[in-house]
C-alpha cells in the first residue's frame, strides 16, 4: 500500500490526464457505473465526476418520479450539489406511461449536449433495460420500427390497455400475427407481449422480424443492435453477497431512521388512498411498482379498527419483506452484468473493469484511484493493468426457445431455464410420480387369471 501522500500524488496526476483527454474529445466517450443496490454507485460517480468534469444521469426507474425519495435511494441535495445531475425527480408520480423510450430519447440528447460542452457523461443506475437503451441500439419505436438518434415518437397509449386482456389473451393474438416472437415469450408475460403487439399495430411489420433485421447491423448480435458510443468505459462494482447483504439490512434500518414510515403513509395518503377506494390501484406499472412501497402494503392500508400490536406486527413485516426482496434484487442485478456483459461472446460488449467493494474502509485506495488510473489508461489508448473482468470457457449463448414439460404442465422459455426445471425439485417429485404409476400399471398387466392344472380350456367357464 503506498504512503498516502504518494495516493494524493498518483490520483491528482490521473484526474490531470483524464482531464485534459476530455477536453481533446478523447475516449472514454462515456462512463458506466454498474452494481448491485447498495455497492455505492453513486459514490463513485460524484467523485469521478467532481474530478474529471463529469455530469450523472440516472439511470433509475423509480428515480424518474417526484416522491418517495427515502424508498428509492435519491442522492441527497447536497450530493447533487457536489456535481450535476439529470434525469431525478421530474416526471409526476400519477404518470404510469414513462417508457423507456422516453428514458433513452431524453438521455441521449443529454449525451449529446454534454459532448458538445466537453463533458464527462456519466451513466448510474440499477435499471438494466435503461443502461441497455443507451449503450445499444435495441428499442424499436417508430412507424418503421428502426431504432435511430431521432426523436421518434413514442409507442401509443394502448399498451396499459391491451395488458388487461391478460397474459393468454394476448399470447393467442401475438401468435397469429408473429408466432417467431410468440414462441419466445411467455404466455403470463402480458407486459412483453403488450409490447410486442403495440410493436406490430404500430408498424404492420411483425417484431420478430424487425429484431432480426435490428440484430443483422454492422456491430449487432444475438441479443441486440450495435453499441451507440465508441470505447464507453464499464465499470461493475461487486461484493461478497454476505457482506453486501448486511450493508442492505443496515440500508433499510438507516432509511427508517431517515422517516421511511412517514414518508409512506404520507404518499399513501396522497395518491394511494383514492386509487385503492375506486378498485384502481396497480403495483405493476410507474412509481407504485417501486421496490419498499408495495411490500408494506397491509401496514398502510391496515383498518384503524385493529390493536396497536396488530398495526406494530404489519410494520415489522412489512420491514422484513423489504430487506428480503432488497436482498433479491441485488442478486438479480448482479446476474443481469454476468449474462448481459461477462458472458457474451460478441464484439459489441464493452469490457467491463471490476471494482471490488466488499471491504470500504479503504474506499479511496481499493475502489476510487483504480477507476481513475483506469480512465487515465483509456484516455490514452493504453491497456490498464487491470485486466476487464470475463467469464471463461463461455462459448455459447441462452436460446430463449420454448419448452413445454407437460409432467408439470408449465411453459418454459430458454434453454437454461430449461436444464434448470429439469433439475428443479417439483419437476423431480412429478418424474417420481409418474414412474410409480407406471410400475403400479404394468404390474396389474402382468397378473393373468390363472387355471387349475390338468383342466382343458372348455372347462373353465366364461365370465
Amino acid at each position: 500500500m503506498l504512503p498516502e501522500y504518494q495516493e494524493v500524488a498518483v490520483m491528482a496526476a490521473a484526474t490531470l490526464s483524464v482531464q485534459r483527454a476530455l477536453s481533446k474529445g478523447i475516449s472514454p466517450s462515456l462512463v458506466v457505473i454498474l452494481g448491485a443496490t447498495g455497492t455505492g454507485k453513486s459514490k463513485l460517480a460524484i467523485e469521478i465526476g467532481k474530478r474529471l468534469q463529469g455530469e450523472i444521469i440516472s439511470a433509475d426507474s423509480m428515480q424518474v418520479y417526484k416522491g418517495l425519495n427515502i424508498i428509492t435511494n435519491k442522492v441527497t441535495e447536497e450530493e447533487q450539489a457536489q456535481c450535476p445531475h439529470h434525469m431525478i425527480s421530474f416526471v409526476d408520480p400519477l404518470v404510469s406511461g414513462y417508457t423507456v423510450v422516453d428514458f433513452r430519447n431524453k438521455a441521449l440528447s443529454l449525451i449529446e449536449d454534454m459532448h458538445h460542452r466537453k463533458k464527462l457523461p456519466i451513466i448510474v443506475g440499477g435499471t438494466n433495460y435503461y443502461i441497455e437503451s443507451i449503450l445499444w441500439k435495441i428499442l424499436i419505436d417508430s412507424g418503421q420500427g428502426s431504432d435511430t438518434d431521432s426523436e421518434a415518437p413514442p409507442l401509443s397509449d394502448s399498451k396499459a390497455e391491451l395488458e388487461k386482456l391478460g397474459g393468454p389473451e394476448l399470447h393467442r393474438r401475438l401468435m397469429e400475427v408473429d408466432p417467431d416472437m410468440a414462441a419466445v415469450l411467455h404466455p403470463n408475460d402480458a407486459r412483453k407481449i403488450a409490447r410486442s403487439l403495440q410493436v406490430y399495430m404500430n408498424s404492420g411489420v411483425p417484431h420478430s422480424r424487425l429484431l432480426e433485421k435490428q440484430r443483422g447491423q454492422d456491430g449487432g448480435d444475438c441479443l441486440g443492435g450495435p453499441l451507440r458510443f465508441r470505447d464507453p468505459c464499464v465499470f461493475w462494482l461487486h461484493s461478497d453477497m454476505d457482506a453486501l447483504d448486511e450493508r442492505l439490512d443496515k440500508r433499510v434500518d438507516e432509511m427508517l431512521s431517515l422517516g421511511l414510515i412517514d414518508e409512506l403513509k404520507d404518499f399513501h395518503q396522497r395518491f394511494n388512498e383514492k386509487k385503492i377506494k375506486e378498485s384502481s390501484q396497480d403495483y405493476q406499472h410507474g412509481i407504485f411498482q417501486s421496490i419498499g412501497f408495495k411490500e408494506f402494503h397491509e401496514y398502510l392500508t391496515a383498518s384503524q379498527d385493529i390493536s396497536q400490536e396488530e398495526h406494530e406486527k404489519l410494520k415489522i413485516k412489512g420491514i422484513e419483506s423489504l430487506k428480503q426482496v432488497t436482498r433479491r434484487y441485488a442478486r438479480k442485478q448482479n446476474k443481469w452484468v454476468r449474462n448481459r456483459f461477462l458472458k457474451r461472446p460478441a464484439s459489441n460488449v464493452p469490457p467491463v473493469y471490476g471494482l471490488d467493494v466488499t471491504d470500504v474502509t479503504n474506499w479511496e485506495t481499493t475502489v476510487l484511484t483504480p477507476a481513475l488510473e483506469i480512465l487515465e489508461c483509456l484516455q490514452k489508448g493504453e491497456q490498464p493493468s487491470v485486466q476487464p473482468i470475463r467469464v471463461d470457457g463461455v462459448e455459447t449463448r441462452n436460446k430463449r426457445r420454448h419448452h413445454m414439460c407437460e409432467l408439470c404442465d408449465k411453459v418454459i422459455i430458454g434453454d437454461l431455464e430449461w436444464t434448470a426445471h429439469q433439475k428443479s425439485k417439483n419437476h423431480l417429485y412429478q418424474v417420481r410420480k409418474r414412474r410409480k404409476t407406471e410400475q403400479v400399471t404394468d404390474q396389474s398387466q402382468d397378473i393373468k387369471p390363472t387355471k387349475p392344472e390338468n383342466v382343458s380350456d372348455s372347462q373353465v367357464p366364461v365370465l
